[in-house]
């Protein structure tokens, strides 16, 4: 199972599978690939990079990858999840954001805040001068 990225086939904006049969099966297994994110925006279409491409028959071709992109899952391991077949499910799609540095974020906006007293002060000189009620 190949779970390509909404937008690739013409006319059809979901996001779409690819399913692989195979008639004689060496293994119970089922190997689920996400490719969700993986192709490149275009005007009109999304398309998939030869990288893209060359990831996902990797994943296929060797029956395995990082939790990230591929698993292989045993006829098991879908029963127990009353047969869904639900990529997201099988392959880990959740991603990390770095951490944020609070203090970083406390110290520019000060000096965001310090930049404004300054552009306030000579907006307020400018009402003066033209005899207008400053707005700050």
């Amino acid at each position: 199972m190949i779970g390509l990225p909404a937008n690739i086939f013409y006319g059809t904006g979901i996001p779409t599978c690819i399913m692989v049969f195979k008639k004689c099966r060496e293994t119970d297994e089922v190997l689920f690939v996400d490719a969700s994110s993986c192709f490149e925006k275009a005007k009109n279409q999304n398309y998939l990079r030869e990288r893209d491409i060359d990831r996902i028959v990797e994943a296929y071709r060797s029956r395995a990858g990082s939790r990230a992109c591929a698993h292989n899952a045993p006829r098991s391991e879908i029963q127990g999840t009353t047969g869904t077949w639900n990529i997201p499910r099988y392959v880990e799609t959740f991603q990390v954001e770095a951490p944020i540095d609070l203090a970083a974020v406390t110290a520019d906006l000060k000096a965001v805040d310090a930049e404004m007293e300054g552009v306030d002060a000579k907006l307020r000189a400018f009402c003066a001068e033209l005899g207008l009620e400053s707005p700050v």
